[in-house]
Formats: C-alpha cells, structure tokens, sequence
C-alpha cells in the first residue's frame, strides 16, 4: 500500500468520525475539548485495564480451581 493511499484511507476514517460523533459541528475550542476529555477516558479505562483485569482473572482461575476441587500445594493435608 502506497502512502498516498493511506493517508487517504486515514483521512477517509476521521471524516467518519467526525459524521458519526457530529463534531465536525463544532468549534475548534469546542473540538479540542472534546477530543482532551474522549482521549482523557480512553486512557483511564485502558489504565484500569491494564491494571485490574489480570487481579481479577487470577482470582476467578483461583475460584474455579478451587470450586472444582483442585486444591493448592499449602492446603493438601499430610496423612501419617
């Protein structure tokens, strides 16, 4: 693909949002604003993400070994 042709395809796409999102309505203090908060949150759940869904992955792996029956190396009682 030439880079002509992307930076079409690329143009092509933020005229798409800017339909889908009517920002192309908006004034330029308007946009930035607009665009700041969207990137704002974009960011933050990427962050959260990031950070929580592997806990609580970890945590339901652990519930559902333990909910059928595997049991961890500390718990497994020794029989003498």
């Amino acid at each position: 693909m030439d880079l002509k042709s992307m930076k079409n395809y690329l143009y092509w796409l933020y005229c798409q949002f800017e339909l889908i999102t009517c920002s192309y309505l908006m004034e330029p203090w308007e946009k930035l604003l607009f665009y700041t908060f969207n990137i704002t949150m974009l960011i933050t759940v990427l962050y959260t993400a990031y950070i929580f869904v592997p806990v609580h992955i970890s945590t339901a792996f652990q519930f559902f070994l333990h909910l059928f029956g595997n049991q961890h190396e500390k718990t497994v009682s020794v029989v003498k």
